[in-house]
């Protein structure tokens, strides 16, 4: 998932094709910004950095589930429990 946070957008790339394979609009607009997918891969969390929001989105049809207002400035957004032992950044990436 690529977060386009100018667009208001999500990119999907497909590393098997080895190019972007859609490209999701948030409804409205927004400012997708860094996050993380559920441990059941069912939902993408991401912040709306210039919107003060978060956004919930399904990661089967690209359809938001969710706007959820959290103030101004929202900045990465971690997304626990993840598969790993050691986070490689603040928005929680493990390896």
């Amino acid at each position: 998932y690529i977060s386009n946070r100018g667009e208001g957008t999500i990119s999907i790339f497909d590393f098997a094709k080895n190019k972007l394979t859609k490209k999701w609009t948030l409804p409205g607009g927004g400012s997708p910004d860094m996050g993380g997918v559920s441990s059941d891969g069912k939902i993408l969390w991401l912040s709306g950095r210039y919107n003060g929001e978060v956004y919930a989105i399904d990661t089967r049809t690209g359809k938001q589930i969710a706007r959820i207002p959290v103030g101004n400035g929202p900045h990465g957004l971690a997304v626990y429990p993840q598969p790993g032992r050691y986070s490689l950044g603040h928005t929680g990436i493990f390896r």
